[in-house]
């Protein structure tokens, strides 16, 4: 890849040196001698528990009594920053990467001495001039084809850029139509989702339309995710802070780089296939769990990984039963919920479906993770907030009467049965969204505009100065 070579690494912080001198006094003389000899090459270095740590272990169903962890290791590698793999170090979770695509990142800032940087000194910049742009609009949209046609205009004959585009989104009988339209469609790049990789080719994303847009950008790249502009032009636009009315300016100043930008999270998903814990299960079609023959094959493997903008919901499915599911949180059990499902959730998806359950909304910028139950069955089970660098693992309980249906996003909907897994944890590819303003100001904006937060009719004042119970006497 062109730019990578090229691309700045932003110098740990203090607390992260210290962190490292710490792990280098404890680890053995020979050990440490070989590291600095080979540091290409990474090892993990085992190590012992002590007798507390074995006492605070519980075991998972079907787990051994005891496995030996590895311990911390650190990337030597020159491209990317120096980070661990345990998540016991920061409890704000993995380091997010800081390199957005081929040649974006955040600009550098010596003076920050938090492993996060501070919100304020989030600043984009291009080790190189951005020459391939891939736009995204809401299809099925008719209103979108003016604005869509403008503006692919504007990147190629003005800008002189190589634009990326859906083919489907080219495929449209207006566009089709479009005579005018011709000479610029024959010099889109088109490609394919699920078919076509364009994750090493894509400068920035620019996205029209709503929200949803957004979702779709984040996942055709699922690792490092180009920076993404998005332009209000669906139907609620809480991520999406542009107006296309001044567009040419605002691309302009994008490319110009030190643009605001929020970091919003991702969640790693990974569903596990297993095999059956139930004992004298009855399989057949009534139940909707598949014969032991047909998932022997399917044991223990990892039948889907993904990068989840919003949240991952289990839900009940069709069954009029409660679901019934375990959640742990880095290997232990902490509750059982029982009733419509669980939402976990991204800051970023704070504000979706989670807020829709009950739960409070959180900036993007906090490093968290949010449970939610939905219709729980039970008046105390309120909506938690977990640090981002803990591994929560979603089972469906021995006991449950029926199973349970998961999706992505509102996407790739499917039935965990007994015996699977999802393994949920914070991402290391945060999707970089570029702010009109800046991250406060528009993250407030959207609630007011979009959500009406704490909208409503003013009380008036009093038009006399002295209370009422005064004049009693």
């Amino acid at each position: 890849m062109e730019g990578v070579e090229e691309m700045e690494v932003r110098p740990p912080s203090k607390h992260a040196e210290a962190e490292v001198s710490l792990m280098e006094a404890e680890r053995p003389p020979k050990r440490r001698e070989r590291q600095g000899k080979s540091p290409r090459r990474r090892r993990d270095v085992k190590r012992r528990p002590d007798d507390h740590e074995q006492l605070l272990r519980r075991r998972l169903p079907g787990q051994p009594e005891y496995s030996e962890p590895a311990a911390s290791t650190v990337e030597t590698g020159e491209s990317s920053p120096k980070r661990w793999d345990r998540r016991g170090h920061f409890l704000h979770g993995p380091y997010p990467a800081t390199h957005f695509g081929p040649k974006a990142c955040i600009l550098p800032n010596p003076t920050s001495v938090m492993h996060i940087q501070d919100p304020a000194s989030q600043r984009l910049t291009w080790n190189k001039p951005p020459v391939n742009v891939l736009v995204i609009r809401k299809i099925r949209d008719e209103s979108l084809l003016e604005p869509f046609k403008e503006l692919c205009r504007f990147l190629i004959q003005e800008k002189q850029l190589v634009v990326y585009v859906e083919k489907k989104a080219v495929d449209d009988a207006a566009l089709l139509k479009d005579e005018a339209f011709g000479s610029i469609r024959n010099q889109l790049c088109t490609f394919r989702e699920g078919y076509d990789d364009i994750s090493d080719c894509v400068d920035l994303i620019i996205c029209l339309g709503g929200d949803g847009t957004l979702l779709y950008a984040s996942s055709l790249f699922q690792a490092s995710v180009p920076p993404v502009m998005a332009f209000h032009l669906g139907s609620l636009g809480f991520l999406t802070p542009f107006k296309f009315e001044s567009y040419k300016t605002e691309v302009a100043k994008v490319f110009e780089g030190n643009a605001a930008i929020t970091l919003r999270s991702r969640l790693k998903v990974k569903v596990v296939k297993g095999m059956s814990q139930r004992t004298g299960q009855c399989y057949g079609e009534e139940n909707g769990v598949a014969p032991p023959s047909h998932r022997d094959a399917e044991a223990g493997k990892t039948s889907l990984q993904l990068q989840v903008l919003n949240e991952v919901v289990v839900d009940r499915g069709p069954s009029s039963y409660l679901s019934n599911v375990d959640l742990y949180l880095d290997g232990r059990l902490i509750t059982s919920v029982q009733g419509d499902g669980v939402i976990v959730s991204t800051p970023t998806g704070s504000t979706a479906y989670a807020a829709a359950a009950g739960a409070s909304m959180i900036h993007p910028n906090v490093p968290a993770i949010m449970v939610t139950p939905i219709c729980p069955h039970s008046l105390s089970f309120r909506p938690i907030v977990v640090p981002a660098g803990v591994e929560l693992m979603i089972t469906l309980s021995p006991d449950a009467r029926n199973t349970a249906w998961v999706s992505f996003d509102g996407r790739k909907r499917q039935e965990i049965q007994h015996g699977d897994s999802i393994k949920i944890t914070t991402s290391c590819y945060p999707v970089p969204s570029i702010c009109c303003h800046d991250l406060v100001y528009d993250w407030f904006e959207s609630l007011a505009e979009c959500l009406h937060w704490n909208v409503r009719k003013k009380q008036t004042r009093l038009t006399d100065v002295t209370d009422s119970s005064d004049t009693e006497n």
